[in-house]
This record gives C-alpha cells, structure tokens and sequence, in this order.
C-alpha cells in the first residue's frame, strides 16, 4: 500500500518585483520523517515556509498538505499544521496552562485530557502553572511545542527550533522531537542554521540555494563514507597491492599516508594482507564525513543563515 503524502511541494515558484526567489522546488514529505531544510543567508528558506503556510502566493506551483491544496482548500490544509517561527510567542503574565487553556478556547475539539497529554509529553508537568515569565528558552519553547502540537497536526513546521538554547536545551530539543516523530507520527519540517544539530536530528535534508533545491538526501547516506586512511611504511607498495588484488586506486596523501575508497570489499582482509605482504601498519581510520562538508561543497562556503 503507497504511504499518502504529508506534505508536496510542486513546481513551486514565487516571483517579486520581477526576479524569481523560488525556482521549480518540488518535495515530497511522508509521515514520520524529520527534514532538514539548510541554505545560505537569501537562498529562500522563508518564502518557502511562508508559501507552505499561506502566508504568501506562489506565483506558480502547488502546495498540498494530506492532500489537501493550500490554495483551494486553506482551512483543511492549514488544519493539519502545527507550525513555530523561531521563539514562541506567549502571554507572559500567565501561566504555561493558562496560555494553554487560552489557545485550547479556540478548538472545541481540543479536550482537558489533551491538554495534559501534550504538557506530558513536552515535559513540563512540573512547571506548567508557573508564569511564563519565570521560563527559561528552552521551557518556553517546551511550550510552544505543547500549544503547536495539541490539534494533532499531521505537520509541524520549526524555523530556527534551537535559537538561543543551551547545548543541554538542544539536546533535550532533539530528543522531544524524535518523539513526536516516532511515536506520534508527526512529520517534522525544521529549518535551521545549526549544521550539526540537523545531521544528528532529521532523516532527510535539502539544501537550497539562490532559490532552487540543489540536493535532497538522506543523512545516513551523506554521512557513510568508504574512504580509508592508512599509516605505513611503504606507501607504493600498499597502494600497488590495492590495486592488484582489489582494483582499488589509492593515492599517497603524505609521506606515509595512503588514502582510499574501498566500497564493499572488507578492510580486515585488506589489512591482513597489508601485514602478510611485510608492510608496517601504523594506523588505519575511517574519514567521517559530515552534513557541513557536503554544504559548503555544494554551496562553495555561502553563509549559512
């Protein structure tokens, strides 16, 4: 049975005083799954969420969320969005259930029993009938999550989730957002400028530049790498034997360093051969690579915003 799709974004284009900010995007998000939404400063970022949102027309292009046109339908659409831009905007006189209690006025649907569930799972149970302004960054944000998340959106939208936090605030961030991910079902679109934190926190990324998306693809996959460094004696002679018994072509780095892409063939064999043949092996590592290597590739070292 084909997943339905949360969230389809096609052909999108936005065009201002004549020029085009946003060229042809097309995305498709399913349930479950947490995006990764990175570029540099003007690449596009929020028009693309303000179009996502209604908050602005595409010029051309559709947006359609569970199914349902952003254009022709805004209310359906719009009722399936959780949605928080950078820091929440709370009442800060009242207290967390007390702003809870206010927006939860607006949905009839939306019981007392839910309104406990959410301050549970955001964690706040503790703290939700303390004034707001006695909150630190990282519980008002615990709260906007908690208000965002009570309608039981099929789509949740974070620009700029971790601004201002503490490493633990983004930590405990990341963490209430794999949950609401894999035990809730949200699909979770977050943009932001925190290379690091989106590597360790989404499934997927795209990165957009001067308005069109120039890679999507899964993090596990930017991040596997088969490129091996090795440390030897003899550097010729190694990359000799790579070359005759595995068909793989090294190059000498340093002195005594060789490097390699060894796809699947196994790197114990290779380096018991290395041994067998006599050569001394000092060290062997695997090169990680990382979300912030292939940005600055594709995106030739653009601030990233």
């Amino acid at each position: 049975m084909q997943q339905s799709a949360v969230l389809e974004l096609n052909n999108l284009r936005k065009t201002i005083k004549g020029k085009e900010i946003i060229k042809g995007i097309d995305l498709t998000l399913y349930s479950s799954q947490i995006f990764g939404f990175l570029g540099p400063n003007g690449a596009g970022k929020t028009t693309t969420i303000r179009m996502i949102v209604g908050l602005i027309k595409p010029s051309k292009g559709s947006v359609s969320i569970c199914g349902y046109s952003v254009a022709h339908d805004f209310g359906k659409a719009l009722s399936n969005v959780g949605c928080i831009i950078e820091s929440p905007d709370m009442y800060k006189y009242l207290t967390g259930m007390e702003n809870l209690l206010q927006f939860a006025a607006m949905d009839k649907q939306i019981s007392q029993q839910r309104i406990k569930d959410v301050v549970d799972m955001v964690g706040l149970q503790h703290r939700v009938n303390d004034k707001v302004s006695t909150y630190s960054l990282g519980m008002r944000q615990r709260l906007g999550i908690a208000q965002a998340i009570m309608s039981r959106p099929k789509l949740l939208i974070l620009d700029e989730p971790t601004n201002g936090l503490d490493p633990a605030g983004i930590t405990e961030f990341r963490n209430l957002i794999r949950k609401l991910a894999y035990e809730e079902g949200m699909t979770v679109f977050v943009s932001s400028h925190l290379l690091v934190e989106i590597q360790q926190m989404c499934d997927v990324v795209s990165i957009i530049k001067q308005g069109s998306v120039i890679k999507t693809a899964n993090v596990q996959e930017i991040i596997h790498n088969d490129q091996i460094e090795w440390q030897l004696n003899n550097p010729e002679k190694a990359i000799a034997i790579l070359r005759e018994h595995w068909n793989i072509e090294a190059v000498q780095l340093k002195k005594n360093t060789i490097s390699a892409d060894i796809s699947q063939q196994p790197l114990d064999r290779i380096n018991e051969l290395f041994i067998r043949e006599g050569l001394a092996l000092t060290y062997c590592s695997t090169k990680q690579n990382t979300l912030e290597d292939l940005f600055l590739d594709l995106t030739e070292g653009d601030e990233i915003v």
